[in-house]
Order: C-alpha cells, then structure tokens, then sequence
C-alpha cells in the first residue's frame, strides 16, 4: 500500500468531489464521503506484455474485462516494470480511481488520464488488485 499523497493521481484524486481528504500531523487520509470508507492507494508495475494486456482490459466493457480475468487470471505485477497502475479504492469497494503510466524517456508517462468509478463498477476493477 503506497501514500495517497506521493501518487502522480493525487491531485486529481483530491479534486472528485466525492473524495475529501483529511490531513494530520503524521498522515494523509482520502474518505469515500457517500460511504465514509477510507480510500487506499496501491501502486502496481507491469512487465510490457502484462501493461499492455493491463491497457486493453482498461479498455473493455466491465462485463468482458471479469470474463477475461476469471478466463485467463489476473495480471501478474512485479518489482519494476515499464507499466505502473495507479489505484485507490475505498475499503468498502463502492469507489476507484486508477491511472495508468507507461515508462519512455526515462520517466513515466500517462497512458490516459484518471478514471473514477462508483458502484457496481468497482467490483470489476477490483479484480486487478
């Protein structure tokens, strides 16, 4: 589990307005506020062949991309990776948002910009952690 605060994401995570986040002496907390479920951040790396494959079930309807990870499994992360996947999701999986990256020029690159989801949507994304 990463800090919300070091996340590339972590201005627009701030910025939904459904996400308040609550600073203390030692920690940074995001809160889910229709649920009040705290929000955890996980950063995850790909090698190239699981990025791209992290890539294209980004990009699938939530119906094929569960058939493809209960079919083929979930993507494998590793140590370091050329694909980093930003991911926060409230405990209570009624809320994610995630940002993918690409790694090029020495630096990483968003693959599109941040995505959030509510609801019954998560429960698909989910599936990636």
């Amino acid at each position: 589990m990463s800090s919300i605060k070091h996340l590339e994401m972590a201005a627009a995570l701030s910025a939904y307005p459904h996400i308040e986040i609550k600073k203390s002496l030692f920690s940074t907390k995001a809160i889910y506020t229709p649920t009040q479920s705290q929000v955890k951040a996980y950063i995850l790396e790909y090698s190239p062949s699981e990025g791209e494959r992290v890539e294209r079930l980004l990009e699938m309807p939530f119906d094929k991309m569960a058939a493809d990870i209960v079919q083929k499994g979930k993507p494998v992360a590793g140590a370091n990776g050329n694909f980093r996947l930003e991911l926060c999701q409230s405990d209570d999986h009624q809320f994610c948002g995630l940002q993918l990256f690409h790694f090029g020029d020495f630096q990483y690159k968003p693959v599109f910009e941040p995505r959030f989801y509510e609801g019954k949507d998560v429960e698909s994304i989910t599936q990636l952690v």
